[in-house]
């Protein structure tokens, strides 16, 4: 899979790939929490680091995480404020690549499909700009809670990044911190064990993307 980035790369020809670095967030300032939009997405397949997509998002609603730990009941709720929805196929990230391929639904339809789907996630997006990069910052609800990761996108490798200070250790390319894989894996299920691990080794920022600030 390496090799064949590593062609797509060569030949500039990125085309439905995306390039990412994602960090744990600790301690999200308050003061950085706009452009909220409501995300629910449920997964028709999720394996080997291929998945299957259905997303539905409401711009600027924030639920409250009560509601959160029933993601259909709440997008049964807000189905009339979802105003973006869409199909996606993804499959495994290798080097902060993943291939990535979407398209739009109109937003009834991917509420029906997100509600028959299987493995459903709920969080909130927030979208800000940082430095020269713009940034995701989505909190999780449900069984997720209280996840939160941040991800930074562009349209070529992400090197020399300038990290923001709430970004406490880089999970880059760790398949069980996708969504994917957070959907058949909930955080719950192994936050103690992982934390306990982390608190041992510490934070780590990966050196292979270039310089880190």
């Amino acid at each position: 899979m390496t090799e064949v980035y590593d062609d797509i790369e060569e030949n500039a020809g990125f085309g439905e790939f995306e390039f990412e670095r994602r960090f744990l967030v600790k301690d999200f300032p308050a003061d950085l929490q706009d452009s909220p939009a409501l995300i629910v997405q449920s997964y028709f397949l999720a394996e080997d680091g291929y998945a299957i997509r259905v997303r539905c998002q409401a711009t600027n609603l924030v639920a409250d995480f009560d509601e959160m730990r029933n993601p259909k009941e709440m997008l049964r709720k807000y189905r009339e404020q979802v105003d973006f929805a869409a199909i996606t196929v993804k499959g495994p990230a290798a080097g902060g690549t993943r291939y990535e391929s979407e398209r739009v639904l109109d937003p009834g339809v991917g509420v029906e499909l997100v509600l028959r789907g299987q493995n459903l996630i709920a969080k909130v997006r927030y979208s800000v700009w940082l430095g020269q990069d713009g940034w995701v910052v989505d909190v999780f609800g449900g069984e997720n809670a209280p996840l939160m990761i941040a991800e930074c996108e562009r349209s070529g490798p992400v090197t020399d990044l300038q990290i923001p200070g709430f970004c406490y250790t880089e999970i880059t390319d760790d398949r069980k911190f996708s969504n994917d894989g957070l959907a058949k894996h909930p955080y719950s299920q192994w936050q103690g064990e992982y934390e306990g691990a982390l608190a041992k080794t510490g934070p780590k920022f990966r050196s292979d993307f270039g310089q880190n600030s």
